[in-house]
């Protein structure tokens, strides 16, 4: 259609009507369901998409779902921003180097057992090994905050140390992922072009350490002085519409420069929330430091805080619509019907459990990190410095819950959702190396292990979640000026 156009407008079919109350009913109710049941409401979500999607029924019309996934992706969007505004800055800092840790092993396993089952069990080929390895070494960073939002009810895990190992490795394991499946997208332009591989692979990764050097950097040095000394108290003006336009502004242009330079969006998203929880400043007179939401509302020289907006302008829409249509549109990616082949079947449980432990591994970082030199916490050191008492239990209550703790990061890292989808169906689609017995097992392994993870997950929660907050592992006090002016006014 030309511009200068219109559309015409024509009143939607009762049928068509139906169809869309149906599916956002259904949406809601299989959530509540499977929340209830399982302790993971995204896995009744996944559901409603698979039945209502391409891989069952088909009920929804093609044109719905693709507006469906691209409404889903910007909620996916949306969660991971939000979970960029929520982080502790202070704990993804103090503990960038387990997680780094934890995300390689995340990362290395499941490749490593792939070959070992798929290459020299099953007999694929070596390329296509690698690029099921690949999807199965992603961590599902939508899963991931869904998880911790669900969570917060029991125990909070984004202000958890274990939450923040969580987080940083989740996000590290995504940009892998996002790299590898540029990387594998473009295995198939190498045969018929004249393509640079080391351009190939080297241009993701340049790019998602850039982004991931130069971000705080500029922030710290550059934006953030600018911000507190010329711009945040203007904010005070106009409270929620100031914030809503620069967060807008902000996450619009780090998704811009993560897609322009090559790395993942859903990167850019968690940088730009990282970047906007830093930049206002923390003294306790300064504007977006308050105790409530009510407080930057009503009083003129205070601001609500970014996390305020996000709760005022997105959090509804993300929560009831963008975030459903998200795991909605998982389930139309995944192909349902061809999986229900004996052989299909047992090879597919057979590499889900492999799958499972590959990451479930992560989690053996939280008990002997302890036990390596230099890493000992705050806790241990205090601890060697006090007499020791007489006739010390060997497993003490904290020891329990860093076990559990273990656990919990364990199985927070196996799903894989919507990443591993995206690179085993660009390594079907666009290479000719993965065959479809190969993209068959590959998603037999991502969905079982997108609902175990989360299951898993709220099944600890629900159970252990106190015990895990309390631990060493848990929860850990914000020593930043709003922390210290909440005591001192509790304190008065």
């Amino acid at each position: 259609m030309m511009a200068g156009g219109f559309l015409p407008y024509h009143e939607p079919g009762i049928v068509e009507i139906l169809i869309i109350i149906s599916f956002f009913f259904f949406l809601s109710l299989a959530e509540w369901v499977s929340a209830k049941v399982l302790r993971a409401g995204i896995i009744g979500q996944i559901a409603v998409g698979i039945i209502y999607g391409v891989p069952l029924a088909n009920i929804l019309e093609s044109n719905w779902q693709q507006t469906f996934l691209a409404l889903g992706y910007v909620g996916l969007i949306l969660i991971i921003f939000e979970g960029g505004l929520g982080a502790r800055l202070d704990l993804l800092k103090e503990n960038l180097v387990v997680s780094t840790i934890g995300a390689a092993t995340g990362v290395c396993f499941p490749i490593g057992l792939s070959y070992l089952l798929l290459y020299l069990g099953y007999g694929y080929g070596a390329v296509e090994t690698f690029i099921i390895g690949a999807a199965l070494s992603a961590t599902s960073l939508g899963t991931t905050f869904a998880v911790i939002a669900s969570a917060s009810k029991t125990v909070d895990l984004a202000q958890t140390r274990v939450g923040s190992v969580l987080v940083s490795a989740a996000v590290i394991d995504d940009v892998v992922g996002l790299v590898l499946s540029s990387i594998i997208s473009d295995l198939g332009k190498l045969s018929n072009s004249d393509a640079n591989l080391g351009w190939i692979i080297g241009r993701p990764i340049v790019a998602s350490v850039a982004m991931a050097i130069l971000t705080p950097i500029v922030t710290k040095f550059l934006f953030a002085p600018i911000f507190r000394k010329y711009i945040e108290y203007h904010f005070a003006r106009y409270d929620h519409i100031s914030n809503i336009i620069l967060m807008t502004l902000v996450l619009c242009a780090f998704i811009s420069i993560a897609a322009y330079t090559g790395t993942s969006v859903l990167f850019g998203a968690f940088l730009a929330g990282t970047f906007l929880s830093y930049l206002p400043s923390k003294r306790p007179d300064g504007p977006f430091v308050v105790m409530s939401r009510e407080e930057g509302e009503q009083n003129e020289d205070k601001s609500p805080t970014f996390v305020h907006t996000f709760e005022c302008y997105l959090l509804g829409v993300q929560a009831y619509l963008m975030e459903p249509l998200f795991f909605a549109s998982i389930g139309f990616a995944i192909p349902f019907v061809q999986l229900w082949t004996g052989k299909r079947i047992w090879r597919g449980i057979l590499y889900t459990l492999l799958m499972v432990v590959a990451k479930f591994v992560v989690g053996i970082w939280i008990p002997i990190w302890k036990y390596l030199p230099g890493t000992k916490s705050k806790d241990d050191k205090a601890s060697n410095e006090s007499p020791s008492a007489p006739n010390v239990p060997a497993e003490t209550p904290k020891d329990n819950a860093t076990m559990l703790s273990a656990l919990l990061l364990g199985s927070a890292m196996v799903a894989r959702g919507e990443i591993g989808l995206l690179i085993i169906e660009i390594g079907y689609n666009s290479t000719e190396y993965v065959s479809e017995e190969g993209f068959i097992t590959g998603v037999w392994a991502i969905l079982l292990n997108t609902i175990i993870g989360p299951v898993t997950v709220g099944l600890l929660v629900k159970f252990y979640g106190k015990r895990i907050g309390e631990g060493e592992w848990g929860l850990q006090k914000d020593s930043g000026p709003s922390h210290e002016k909440r005591n001192a006014q509790g304190a008065v």
